[in-house]
């Protein structure tokens, strides 16, 4: 099906396609294919798609149309809101409206809003306004509280990985951004997984929503080899060294529970000979972004990127061969979105995740919530010593694997093991 077949107008298309030409797009994915005549009917979207699938252009491109087609507004009145979780997917997003409309006139202002760097320029920026808005929830909202934009005239809302924005605790501030949106508009809601959480959601911001589950970038793709070694908590890093070394990949993003284990194994690894930088939450927005970019273009400082879930939601990494779960993700979701970083547009990829004693059960969980079943390996001079003491809790017996939002006492858990390493962890090796 070409995009030509979508209901674009045959005045805007030839720009859109030079567009879609310069990033790579010879034909529509599945969700593009679903998606974009939806929205450009009006419509509100329950869309299901994974990292990877190209969403970002399933929404884009309809809400550029709606710019030229619409009647004629007072100049850079903020006519399209998206809302993502993370700083980096924040940028991701920008980038993709920013290229898109390159060749359309007259010109489109995309405002990126996100915290992390001072609100000063953003300020600035909004002086002149703007006409879409990509932004984190808690940025918006200190510059709608410094008169510094308004959402009165929004007539798109998209809420973009929603079941992200929900797991990081943004509730209260989506119910904040709703209070200030014109009542009658267009809701797009697209999402990675439709836990209740998400389902609730719909129900209360959509109207009548046309549902769309598409998953062609599952994680049990077959492009995506997955692996499973047993190895020793206090072995991991060696062994991780050791494959690095032993398989030449040009670049791997290792992922870690927490930011003090992303500085621990990103020095040791460093301390090996191997190129590493880690990528977390309390980095400054300017390093992240440096990092981020300096991984992208597979410089020779940062050959290995080891990062908590949190740092690299919504990085989008062209041709990344490996994905390594260093910790074993706390969620079948988070073990979805990990994972779908390779294996991505056609290529091939692989996920590797160490698994010891204590956390065979958790990974069991994750292969039955995910039908499938990984073989367990052994590399030879990492064989695992350690076993589970017969009275140790099972995981499976108290539900192991959440597939929920975190609770209050979750997320306090989770902060106060911020500055701690665990057993077995990088401290260890």
């Amino acid at each position: 099906m070409p995009f030509s077949s979508l209901g674009f107008s045959p005045e805007l298309l030839p720009l859109l396609q030079r567009a879609l030409q310069e990033k790579g797009y010879a034909a529509p994915t599945p969700i593009q294919a679903q998606a974009i005549p939806v929205i450009l009917q009006g419509g509100d979207l329950l869309a299901c798609a994974q990292t990877g699938s190209g969403k970002t252009a399933a929404f884009a491109l309809p809400l550029l149309q709606q710019f030229t087609q619409a009647s004629p507004a007072p100049p850079r009145r903020v006519r399209s809101l998206v809302l993502v979780p993370t700083r980096e997917l924040a940028a991701q997003v920008g980038d993709t409206f920013t290229r898109f409309a390159r060749h359309l006139a007259p010109r489109i202002k995309v405002a990126v809003l996100s915290g992390g760097v001072s609100i000063n320029p953003q300020m600035i920026d909004l002086r002149w306004g703007a006409d879409i808005v990509v932004a984190t929830p808690g940025r918006l909202l200190d510059l709608v509280d410094n008169n510094a934009l308004s959402l009165a005239h929004v007539g798109t809302l998209v809420l973009d990985e929603a079941d992200r924005l929900l797991d990081l605790g943004f509730e209260e501030e989506l119910r904040r951004i709703l209070a200030l949106l014109p009542v009658q508009r267009q809701t797009l809601l697209f999402s990675a997984t439709f836990p209740p959480a998400i389902e609730t959601l719909a129900g209360t911001l959509l109207h009548d929503p046309r549902r769309i589950e598409v998953q062609a970038q599952s994680v049990s793709a077959p492009d995506i080899q997955q692996r499973a070694i047993e190895v020793d908590p206090g072995q991991r890093t060696q062994l991780l060294k050791h494959l690095l070394l032993q398989e030449g990949w040009n670049r791997a993003l290792v992922f870690v529970a927490t930011k003090h284990a992303a500085e621990v194994v990103a020095e040791k690894l460093a301390k090996g000979g191997i190129p590493a930088e880690a990528l977390h939450g309390e980095l400054s927005q300017g390093r992240r972004t440096r990092v981020l970019r300096e991984f992208k273009q597979e410089q020779e400082h940062v050959r290995v990127l080891v990062a908590t879930d949190l740092a690299a939601r919504g990085i989008d990494i062209a041709q990344l061969p490996v994905v390594v779960n260093y910790d074993l993700p706390r969620s079948t979701n988070d073990y979805t979105h990990r994972i779908g970083r390779t294996g991505r547009a056609g290529e091939s990829g692989i996920a590797i995740s160490f698994v010891s004693a204590a956390t065979q059960a958790h990974f069991r969980l994750i292969e039955k919530r995910e039908r499938l079943r990984v073989p367990r390996e052994r590399i030879a001079g990492f064989e695992p010593v350690e076993i589970l003491p017969a009275n140790a809790a099972d995981p499976a017996a108290t539900g192991g694997v959440k597939g929920t939002r975190p609770s209050r006492k979750d997320k306090l858990r989770a902060a106060a093991a911020l500055g701690e390493a665990s057993p077995g962890s990088p401290d260890s090796h």
